[in-house]
């Protein structure tokens, strides 16, 4: 390697934020100011470019971003790789996915609407994997922006102990620049693109409010730091390097949140943010990476960001390129060559490494080498996502990322049988792509059920296999993933006999069905209650697994059954015609009497929903909520725009965005989450009942 690999000069980070706060035209900017282009295009470019990011098709369409892209960049001395993550709550696994890998991240909040749904989510993601972040308030030069109000709701939505770094010059229309409030001066972006950075004097009529926030600033600083704390209390002056490491012990322990801003859109701000990302976001020497050591007992070992330790990995994201399926990595540990065989943990599989790149969005760089803290991309390796790689020495697993449960799904199928090959290889490359992406087929209709996060989420994907695979789609209509549980304690007691000729089968078991409390992370769990040998201990993992076979249907709505603790209390066998088998038939029969006996319910997926329209359309937005058995938890306005808060059942949202767009003549826009699963109203349960007996019907008489 040509020059020098410096871990202290390197930066893994995110961009991420709620969607259309503007984190992609941000991002390029970061581009065009690092010398990585050499023009700058717009989500919806004018020119019909779209920005350098989006790389897929789709995305320059719907000015949306699925996908999340990975560049590499310089600013100075410092070496930046940054994923521009999506901000759509569809695409969440995404963002789960970088940041899994990331070390710090820059949270971008619009200066008009502030903290939203969406960045609620990327927050409480962002503590799972305790990423230290600054946030950046964009969007100032728009009509109603406020970065002491963003800031507040920073501290009050968020609870962060959020710090402005800066000022805003001018504000809206007037918006000019920004006030620095270490270095106390003013800072003007000129030029086409804002190359041009002025320095001047901070304006006559800033002073004061100047003085007033550097002394916050510092008052914070000084609870990171003992002698910022003790120049505090004494009054003195500290030195602009003493705040600023006691700034970034603050915000690497994750207890204080830098401020910046700007625009990105008129090229106001971003120099400084990028100057930020390097004087307050981790190293990766700074960050503390586990992994599970799959040969002690899955024993945590600290990784070492040492290019001389053993090569530990993580594929953490899989596209496919023009040359075959591109494997993301972030190497934790050692040094990986071109040439050189590396283990995936996952199955044991050695592969040879034909080629290293470093990406840049949809281009790439060969390179020779690649070393701990950095982020490459690998061709020809076959692996999953979250596979964990190493060089064979060790047998690291790095912990795997949390993939949330689907909450929809959609019989699909290809309108010609000639695509039938295509359909499945899309669904396959799909799958490894994307963890939240899921393929069955249902053996009672015979049909192929894909389910993800939302409408949204198989949208994209039935479109890219048109686009991608030239496969066209024929869809059925949506299904809501129910669930079921029981409502009382249901006592069971059977026994199962058959004699046929030669050995039968004998098993008893006695015991009760209870519901698990409400806040339970469980949703299934077994007891065993057995005392002197009434049900021999061979057999009582035969009776669990019957129960769990139970589950993964109920007899209600045909649903898997959640909230139940089976207790085994009691039972008998005999001699020779007990077996695990016939333990195993019994307990399906024994939770299926015990099952009816405790009063069954059918649960439905709550979605939270968050609306946002001009006021003039608050009545019909709110009208329309109500219409579909929505709950309004709140509204708020800001500047002639109305926000809803409400949860609605999912079952009650489809074709939703194309209602909203109507009553709101195309204003409107919604973001969708889930939230928790909640009891069906009476009459709907009855409807999902009279649907599933009609379909029993039907299948019997086939």
């Amino acid at each position: 390697m040509a020059k020098e690999w410096n871990l202290q000069k390197v930066r893994n980070i995110g961009i991420s934020a709620h969607i259309d706060s503007g984190k992609t035209t941000l991002t390029e900017r970061v581009l065009f100011y690092t010398g990585r282009i050499h023009a700058i295009h717009d989500v919806r470019g004018k020119d019909g470019v779209g920005a350098k990011m989006d790389s897929m098709e789709l995305e320059r369409e719907r000015g949306i971003t699925i996908q999340s892209a990975a560049t590499n960049v310089h600013w100075g001395d410092i070496e930046i790789n940054i994923i521009d993550t999506p901000g759509h709550v569809d695409f969440t696994i995404e963002v789960e996915r970088s940041l899994r890998v990331l070390d710090g991240a820059v949270l971008v909040l619009c200066g008009v609407a502030g903290v939203q749904s969406q960045s609620l989510t990327v927050d409480r993601q962002m503590r799972r994997y305790n990423v230290p972040r600054v946030a950046f308030i964009n969007k100032l030069d728009r009509a109603g922006a406020n970065a002491y109000r963003v800031t507040d709701t920073l501290r009050e939505k968020l609870r962060h102990n959020a710090v402005m770094m800066q000022l805003p010059i001018g504000a809206e229309d007037g918006f000019e620049g920004i006030v620095d409030l270490i270095k106390m001066k003013a800072y003007y972006f000129h030029g086409d693109n804002g190359e041009n950075i002025e320095e001047k004097e901070i304006p006559a009529d800033l002073k004061e409010k100047a003085q007033q926030f550097r002394h916050e600033l510092i008052a914070k600083a000084a609870d990171f730091d003992e002698t910022v704390g003790e120049k505090f209390l004494m009054e003195e002056e500290p030195t602009n390097a003493e705040i600023m490491a006691a700034i970034r012990k603050g915000c690497l322990s994750l207890n204080l949140t830098p401020v910046f801003m700007g625009s990105a859109y008129k090229n106001k701000g971003v120099q400084k943010l990028l100057d930020a990302v390097g004087d307050y976001l981790p190293n990766p020497t700074e960050v503390e990476n586990k992994a599970l050591d799959q040969a002690n007992n899955e024993a945590e070992v600290i990784l070492e960001s040492a290019p001389e330790k053993p090569f530990v990995a993580l594929a953490f994201k899989l596209e496919d390129g023009r040359f075959g399926q591109l494997t993301y990595m972030r190497i934790y540990q050692g040094t990986v060559k071109k040439g050189d065989f590396i283990t995936n943990i996952a199955n044991g599989k050695k592969v040879k490494v034909p080629r290293l790149v470093r990406m840049h969005s949809d281009e790439m760089e060969d390179i020779e080498s690649a070393c701990a803290g950095d982020i490459v991309a690998l061709f020809g390796i076959d692996c999953s996502s979250g596979d964990t790689f190493t060089d064979g020495n060790v047998e690291y697993t790095m912990t795997s990322m949390f993939v949330p449960d689907a909450v929809i799904s959609l019989a699909v199928a290809p309108k010609d049988k000639t695509s039938a090959a295509n359909f499945s290889k899309a669904l396959s490359k799909f799958r490894k792509e994307d963890p939240t992406f899921r393929v069955h087929r249902d053996e009672e209709s015979n049909e192929t059920i894909i389910s993800g996060m939302g409408e949204l989420h198989l949208e994209v994907y039935i479109e890219r296999m048109k686009r991608e695979f030239k496969v066209e789609v024929v869809a059925g209509a949506p299904q809501v993933a129910y669930r079921e549980t029981i409502g009382a304690e249901g006592p069971f007691d059977y026994t199962h006999k058959k004699q046929t000729g030669g050995s039968g089968q004998f098993a008893k078991v006695v015991g009760v069905m209870k519901p698990l409390p409400a806040n339970s992370e469980e949703t299934y769990q077994f007891v065993d209650n057995i005392v002197g040998g009434r049900i021999p201990k061979e057999f009582i993992p035969a009776c669990d697994k019957g129960f769990r076979e139970a589950v993964q249907k109920g007899t209600l709505i045909g649903f898997p059954i959640v909230g139940v603790e089976m207790n085994l209390n009691d039972g008998a066998y005999h001699d020779v015609d007990s077996s695990e088998m016939a333990f195993r038939i019994c307990a399906i029969q024994a939770f299926r009497q015990g099952y009816e006996r405790a009063k069954p319910t059918a649960l439905e997926p709550i979605m939270k929903l968050e609306v946002s329209a001009p006021e003039e359309f608050q009545g019909s937005v709110m009208g329309q909520v109500n219409q579909r058995r929505g709950m309004i938890n709140g509204t708020r306005t800001e500047e002639g725009f109305v926000t809803i808060e409400a949860e609605v059942p999912l079952a009650e949202m489809f074709g939703y965005s194309t209602d909203l767009r109507s009553a709101t003549q195309g204003k409107g826009e919604f973001t969708m989450e889930f939230s928790r699963y909640a009891p069906t109203p009476r009459q709907i349960q009855e409807e999902l009942v009279k649907k599933y007996q009609e379909r029993l019907a039907a299948e019997a008489k086939k």
